[in-house]
């Protein structure tokens, strides 16, 4: 399972190679909480009532469109949900319901019930939020309360709803909201990282990629052979999507590319797409894209994921591409099924 066979040749000489891969051997810093063969992850979803956190949810995990969110109402208290991520990585996600009258009672009566155990805060702030001083009372609380439970939780804050604000003033209102919630976790010495959000538009997906990508184990095995594989396909770039959401779990990059949020918005319009296809009873497998620039294959890879693979070269056949797909899909099914 260590090895497997990639086509490198040009549209003049189809030639294979034998490639060998090493194997990964995860190494854990911390011990992961198993069920039943899985990694059961805490996932901490909380914010002030109306601030949008069960709407992205929605979106990304239950196959919402944007605008059938506006039919959810409040959470009442904590609703947990168990979401199943390249097979073996399951989300243990608690959506704390905003009300101020849930919010003291996840501080007093059950906050170690709530904070303990957690792998990942997500704190939401809605940008036009009116009680904005009441707001940064709860954060800076949860903030606390991570730092006594859950040592070494990693913490994300999302500056939602941003399509409020007009697009000449977003960078400047989201650097000073994250310079005023990284200042708060000074004193604490914790890192948190921000990232400004919508549901209307990509930045949903990246925020959600990147928090996603931090709780799979040893990425950096999984990040080297995407690489190579990039190589040896000689393509400028290739993609892994995880099958159910399409958030990116890693990309290999030969050939730089002016557009930074190329693959939240490869996300979202494909996520789009496949919504579509259900509808019709119809199942979305593969797409291809070829003009003078460049080729792009968007195919089933592994049994948990997605890969997209962009060639500009125009002395490699598209049959060149999909043979290499194919011949390794067998190596990244052991190697995911490896490192979770």
């Amino acid at each position: 399972a260590d090895s497997f066979l990639l086509s490198s040749a040009t549209a003049a000489n189809l030639r294979h190679h034998k490639i060998r891969l090493p194997g990964a051997s995860p190494r854990f810093n911390w011990r992961p909480e198993m069920v039943g063969g899985s990694l059961l992850q805490k996932v901490l979803l909380m914010g002030k009532s109306g601030a949008g956190k069960t709407s992205m949810r929605s979106i990304i995990f239950a196959n919402y469109l944007a605008r059938d969110t506006m039919r959810l109402g409040a959470t009442i208290d904590v609703e947990h949900s168990h979401v199943r991520f390249l097979g073996n990585l399951v989300l243990n996600l608690w959506d704390c319901g905003g009300q101020e009258a849930f919010m003291e009672n996840y501080f007093e009566s059950q906050r170690d019930h709530i904070f303990r155990n957690v792998q990942v805060l997500i704190y939401v702030f809605d940008i036009e939020s009116r009680e904005l001083s009441k707001d940064i009372e709860y954060y800076a609380s949860c903030l606390q309360a991570i730092k006594q439970n859950s040592k070494g939780a990693q913490i994300f804050c999302l500056v939602h709803k941003m399509d409020l604000i007009p697009e000449e003033q977003r960078e400047q209102v989201f650097l000073q909201r994250e310079r005023e919630l990284q200042g708060i976790a000074d004193p604490l010495d914790l890192q948190v990282q921000c990232f400004k959000t919508s549901i209307w538009d990509e930045t949903l997906y990246r925020a959600w990629s990147q928090m996603v990508y931090s709780l799979i184990p040893n990425r950096d095995s999984l990040q080297s052979q995407l690489d190579r594989l990039c190589a040896v396909c000689h393509a400028d770039e290739v993609v892994l999507f995880e099958r159910a959401t399409f958030l990116v779990i890693s990309n290999a990059v030969r050939t730089a590319h002016a557009d930074v949020h190329r693959h939240e918005k490869v996300s979202n319009i494909i996520k789009q797409f496949k919504l579509s296809c259900s509808k019709t009873q119809a199942q979305f497998a593969t797409m291809q894209v070829r003009n003078a620039n460049y080729s792009a294959f968007i195919e089933g890879f592994t049994s948990t994921t997605y890969a997209m693979v962009i060639v500009s070269d125009p002395t490699i056949q598209p049959a060149t591409t999909l043979i290499n797909i194919e011949a390794s899909r067998a190596h990244f099914e052991a190697l995911i099924a490896q490192l979770l």
